[in-house]
């Protein structure tokens, strides 16, 4: 089923596929993927820890707890399959093993920008080409011009924000050419389950004492960063075999 012939309800065109010469990315669709996806996420289920969503134990779940009202129902998220093009896969006519998720976040018509997050990279794929190249596919969606790439966005901002202890989401991307712009303590109040926070107690008396708290490290590559060298290193990035 084409992404064409379905209403993501995103704020901006959906393209059918992103893709380079190992790595395809394709809109989420929940009764297509939400099985294959959740199957790899229970061998898993350490890919939640620094995420302020899930584990979940079916597809149901997943489909019922964070996709209808979190990404269907927000003009402003739309999230990516993740393929990697160069390991097989079992299912028929898949380009390849299905590898993690990532997409859009908070995007903005208005303000032409958007973030790039809730990433999900299995273990087998980590540390490969898996995770630069979908970042820099949604990157060149983002912020090339049309006249660049067809049907490109044109954006002005990508932002990236991350839990403040996930120093290697920080790495990834300083990597991909994102500037560090600060860190916003206290954030956010973290659901009951998670225990990756911010690493400081809550003072007593707190109204949710039972939930940690995250700071929050915020990044963005604008589209000026982007034009002036950093589209180059993302692509040079991309390109590497080794």
């Amino acid at each position: 089923m084409e992404s064409s012939n379905i209403d993501f309800n995103f704020c901006f065109p959906v393209p059918n596929v992103l893709g380079s010469e190992r790595v395809q990315l394709v809109p989420f669709v929940p009764s297509e993927h939400a099985e294959p996806f959740i199957e790899q996420c229970l061998l898993y289920p350490s890919v939640f820890e620094n995420l302020p969503f899930g584990p979940f134990k079916d597809a149901h779940d997943l489909t019922t707890n964070y996709f209808i009202p979190h990404v269907q129902s927000n003009p402003g998220y739309l999230m990516f399959l993740i393929w990697d093009k160069t390991k097989p896969s079992s299912l028929p006519g898949a380009p390849g093993s299905i590898a993690g998720m990532m997409g859009y976040l908070n995007t903005s018509s208005i303000n032409l920008s958007t973030e790039i997050g809730c990433i999900i990279i299995f273990p087998p794929f980590q540390r490969t080409h898996v995770t630069s190249n979908a970042v820099g596919l949604l990157l060149n969606y983002a912020l090339n011009l049309p006249s660049r790439q067809a049907g490109a966005l044109g954006l002005r901002r990508v932002f990236w924000q991350t839990n403040s202890m996930n120093q290697a989401s920080v790495r990834l991307a300083g990597r991909m050419q994102f500037k560090l712009e600060g860190t916003l303590r206290w954030d956010r109040v973290l659901p009951a389950n998670k225990t990756v926070g911010n690493g400081k107690k809550v003072r007593e008396g707190d109204p949710r004492s039972d939930c940690i708290g995250r700071d929050t490290v915020m990044l963005s590559l604008c589209w000026d960063d982007w034009e002036d060298g950093a589209r180059e290193a993302v692509d040079a990035i991309m390109n590497r075999t080794a």
